[in-house]
């Protein structure tokens, strides 16, 4: 009895130690806390960088936090609450205007082009933008990105926001669509699968991408403070590595399947409305293909900004934006691995 007592505890001492050895492998990865702007399928190469485990193969466990606008994005980032910030790179340069010492730095971008578009009530197959004079429009938040990039292609189109068309910045960001259901408002921008959803549903109707029509600019990136990339520079290149081969995933595979895979971030959208999301921003180029952030296109971003009246002195590109964690990815993924 003492003989088979002791065997007993011996298995169940091992048993123990392997349950610590699992735990303790997965104690090993690194929580890296990430606010994003909104919940989108705009950011499809992000979920399935999530889901199909690259940031787990560069060690680190992503905590996700929806924010709901690039401003609570930034506040967070300043305040300590997360690590990384991701949204339009507007808000980096809005904080190095304002003088900050310990600013925060671009090092991966992930979107191209505005990823909105402008919803109707009615179906409008011959719509130009000059069908927007007079209309009463929900573009987002003055100062970001949605906003701006809309003011953009309404002054390129010969209108002037506030004189020749009704811009509405009263409502906030996450409020703008249940608004126009409501009845506010002729016009509302809305990200996929958003979109897709209420033109489903035949209460609003796609007439327009918005960035089709104001072109190439860094719309998505991802940010952290100066002191936090110096202090922490294999998180970021491991971070740099999952988003990056999570862009060339999705540049290879058809939107039914990376549907399927980013899935479990939209629980309550019918898998046709995801597929169909995803194509539609195929279709427009919005995905970037790697990390690597242009000067060009940084430009690009700040003639907007100008244009809206939200940028009174640009920011230098060298001290904004770090290529070289991106530099490092791209070639890692384009050679097909880590």
């Amino acid at each position: 009895m003492k003989k088979l007592l002791c065997v007993a505890v011996l298995l169940f001492a091992l048993g123990a130690l392997a349950a610590c050895g699992c735990d303790g492998n997965d104690d090993e990865l690194t929580t890296v806390r990430l606010s994003e702007v909104t919940r989108s399928v705009f950011y499809a190469p992000q979920y399935a960088a999530i889901e199909l485990g690259f940031f787990e193969d560069e060690g680190i466990r992503i905590d996700l936090i929806t924010s709901d606008g690039a401003d609570r994005v930034m506040t967070a980032l300043l305040t300590g609450a997360v690590d990384i910030g991701f949204s339009g790179p507007e808000a980096t340069i809005y904080i190095f205007n304002e003088g900050r010492t310990d600013h925060a730095i671009n090092f991966a971008q992930v979107t191209k082009r505005d990823g909105s578009f402008l919803i109707a009530r009615e179906p409008m197959p011959d719509f130009t933008w000059d069908d927007l004079r007079g209309a009463h429009v929900l573009p987002g938040r003055r100062g970001g990105m949605p906003f701006m990039a809309l003011e953009y292609v309404v002054r390129s189109n010969g209108l002037v926001p506030d004189e020749d068309v009704d811009f509405d910045t009263s409502v906030a960001f996450a409020a703008m669509v249940g608004a126009f259901l409501g009845g506010d408002a002729d016009f509302v921008t809305a990200f996929e699968p958003v979109a897709s959803t209420i033109e489903l549903e035949g209460r609003g109707y796609v007439v327009a991408s918005v960035g089709e029509a104001s072109g190439e600019i860094p719309y998505t990136s991802y940010y952290a403070l100066g002191s936090f990339i110096e202090a922490n520079p294999e998180i970021i290149q491991g971070f740099t590595n999952a988003i990056a081969r999570g862009q060339v995933w999705v540049q290879e595979n058809p939107p039914e399947v990376i549907a399927e895979v980013i899935a479990p971030f939209f629980p309550d959208a019918d898998p046709a409305i995801l597929t169909s999301a995803i194509a539609r921003y195929l279709e427009f180029d919005a995905y970037s293909a790697d990390p690597i952030m242009t000067e060009d296109s940084f430009d690009r971003l700040q003639t907007v900004m100008e244009s809206a009246g939200e940028l009174t002195r640009r920011a230098p590109f060298d001290v904004l934006v770090d290529n070289s964690f991106a530099e490092r990815a791209a070639r890692q993924a384009r050679n097909g691995h880590r």
